[in-house]
């Protein structure tokens, strides 16, 4: 529940926000899809991981540029600033470090995938 409180609801409307800006022009729909997928996974990380799909081409090379440049940093720092935030006492450390796991793949998220951590790709 800290969670949700804290840091997963307040990261997740930050990336409904960015998926909505990105939505309404009609090329940077797939990065409003990857903000809602992401979305999704700042609501609740636990249980679940990030794993590069094998497929990814050079086109979401591409596009995880412009996603760096438009919104990544912006919700990357927004993770930094909650991850301190939460390990200034003992019982947040835990959270923070969630908060911190989820930089990547606010920077770089075309051609990654979130799995459960039972998942076998989970293991790379």
């Amino acid at each position: 529940m800290l969670w949700l409180v804290l840091c997963g609801l307040w990261m997740a409307i930050g990336y409904v926000l960015a998926g909505i800006v990105c939505c309404i022009l009609i090329i940077t729909i797939p990065f409003g899809i990857a903000s809602f997928r992401m979305a999704n996974y700042a609501l609740w990380p636990f249980g679940r991981t990030v794993v590069r799909k094998p497929t990814a081409g050079p086109a979401s090379t591409v596009g995880n540029v412009i996603w760096i440049i438009v919104a990544g940093i912006w919700l990357a720092l927004g993770h930094l600033t909650t991850g301190l935030a939460l390990c200034i006492t003992v019982i947040g450390i835990p959270l923070g470090v969630a908060s911190f796991k989820m930089i990547p793949i606010s920077l770089v998220p075309l051609g990654a995938e979130i799995v459960s951590t039972n998942d076998p790709r989970a293991a790379y």
